[in-house]
């Protein structure tokens, strides 16, 4: 098992490119289970979760063609897959649900287990499970797996989904894709992946038309052979951007549509970051001072995301007043604080609101990971402490940050992986 040994404070400076981004590949590449002909996709980050799909589909049967830098890939299924998905493979990534929707759309039947993935709260899968049965979908749960199976091929239906959830939203597009007539989805989730995810498909020849946060899916017989480039990871440019603040550091970071992360810069705006944004590019200088923020609440897209809370609680530590963050996604997702109060942070939980004092002295210590975002969050802390810190338990982070260390490093952290 690694950790991190990081020696601060630093400041940072230079050039970061963004990496494809985890939580668009991975619908895509479950999304592949629908086609019989070859599916190239590019721009895939090379981190865990990416390792973890790929054996998944391999597993079911697909045939898994992957470039030497995994960056690339072309899937294709020449014969009929199998149907299961193991516990052995599921249980450390909770987007392995997502095999669950074509598997039932291509083959009538799936024994999925029930998914894994961080420890942030209970994340229940019934909205997967009771739009999916909407669709013809029967299901019993039994022994930590879903039974699934429809009488053929599943049937457009009218779907108002109760919460807004991502998870669900891709689930049941995928669904949606081969099934009889019309696929009406309200109140979806439209995150950026999201729509990358429907763009792909469109390109395959999928029928699917987006207003709002309504979805209309023209279900079809078959999509065709397609090569796609996968967006890039908003969540590592805000996490960049935020290191920037957080250090009164400057960082051009390369590849990323700044549109898709306005809410987040416009916050770091108001926190006194220093921001121009060009094409592809965003250049961001840290204040002098950082603002505090009263009030930050999480949110669905476009609002501020879950992904980023941990990031912007390190930063408002250091701010020059009080603040609070309200999580308004998953519960239990305060698990970094404790590790934080042990670097110094002075913050107080109350139900799903932290209450941060600011103007944090933090000394480096052994701290230790909880889930994928706390990680960093972690990371983000030991970067702004005086002296050592060491981070346990990294491989939380390995699965959604590819190489981190090496970018770290290129903008002058002193950071160095090592074994526990």
């Amino acid at each position: 098992m690694d950790k991190f040994l990081i020696d601060g404070p630093c400041r940072v400076k230079g050039k970061v490119f963004v990496s494809g981004s985890k939580n668009a590949s991975l619908p895509i590449l479950a999304s592949t289970i629908l086609f019989d002909k070859p599916v190239t996709i590019k721009n895939l980050p090379n981190v865990k979760d990416i390792d973890t799909m790929l054996n998944l589909l391999k597993s079911l049967g697909s045939n898994i063609f992957l470039s030497k830098d995994k960056k690339t890939v072309v899937i294709h299924n020449k014969k009929k897959l199998k149907t299961f998905a193991s516990y052995s493979l599921v249980k450390t990534m909770r987007g392995s649900i997502l095999v669950l929707g074509p598997l039932i759309a291509k083959y009538f039947r799936s024994k999925t287990s029930l998914p894994g993935g961080c420890l942030i709260g209970a994340r229940p899968v019934n909205y997967h499970l009771s739009a999916l049965k909407k669709l013809g979908m029967n299901y019993e749960i039994k022994d930590g797996y879903i039974h699934a199976k429809s009488n053929g091929k599943l049937q457009g239906k009218v779907i108002n989904f109760p919460k807004v959830s991502v998870g669900a939203t891709e689930n049941t597009i995928l669904a949606a894709c081969l099934a009889k007539g019309k696929t009406i989805l309200k109140n979806c989730a439209i995150e950026p992946e999201i729509k990358d995810l429907t763009n792909f498909l469109n390109l395959a020849g999928a029928k699917i038309k987006w207003s709002g946060r309504k979805c209309v899916i023209e279900g079809v017989n078959s999509l065709n052979q397609t090569k796609y480039s996968v967006m890039a990871d908003r969540i590592e440019a805000g996490t960049f951007c935020v290191i920037a603040t957080l250090t009164k550091g400057y960082l051009e970071i390369i590849n990323l549509d700044s549109k898709i992360i306005k809410s987040e810069l416009e916050l770091l705006k108001k926190i006194g970051a220093k921001i121009i944004t060009n094409k592809n590019k965003i250049f961001i200088r840290g204040p002098k001072k950082i603002k505090s923020i009263k009030k930050i609440k999480t949110k669905e897209y476009p609002g501020i995301p879950t992904d980023l809370q941990a990031q912007l609680m390190v930063l408002m530590c250091k701010a020059n007043g009080k603040s609070s963050i309200t999580e308004n996604i998953f519960e239990n997702r305060f698990m970094h604080v404790a590790e934080l109060q042990r670097l110094g942070a002075k913050i107080n939980i109350k139900n799903n609101n932290a209450f941060i004092e600011g103007n944090s002295k933090f000394k480096g210590a052994e701290i230790m990971s909880s889930d994928l975002r706390a990680s960093v969050a972690l990371v983000l802390a030991a970067l702004v402490s005086n002296g050592r810190s060491i981070v346990n338990r990294i491989y939380h982070l390995d699965r959604g940050y590819e190489k981190i260390e090496n970018k770290l490093i290129k903008i002058g952290v002193k950071i160095k992986r090592a074994r526990m």
